[in-house]
């Protein structure tokens, strides 16, 4: 059976007063589109500058990683906070677990 890699993850702007859920199957080419805006000039990511990862989750199935984001989106912050804390206590920004960091723009 073949592995399938989707992520629902959270980020953060640099200081940690904003958090926006995702999903992709490419969290890596994820991080990057949100990082330098592509394809979402008027986006809240863009917006409040949200491109630091402080929490992900990796699931086979799309429609599991979907459920999960739309779950994590119903929450109030406390939950969210609460969810990241567990893995990630001090918050730290995991983006260069899963690419290069700071990324290089490529065009």
């Amino acid at each position: 059976m073949r592995q399938y890699n989707f992520f629902t993850y959270i980020l953060t702007n640099y200081n940690k007063k904003v958090l926006y859920t995702g999903v992709t199957n490419d969290l890596d080419k994820r991080l990057y589109e949100h990082y330098f805006g592509i394809n979402q000039a008027e986006s809240f990511t863009a917006k409040y500058k949200c491109f630091y990862l402080v929490w992900y989750e990796r699931h086979q199935y799309i429609n599991h990683a979907i459920e999960r984001e739309k779950e994590i989106k119903g929450w109030i912050r406390d939950k969210k906070t609460k969810l990241i804390e567990q893995e990630n206590p001090n918050w730290n920004f995991l983006n260069k677990e899963i690419m290069e960091w700071p990324p290089v723009f490529t065009g």
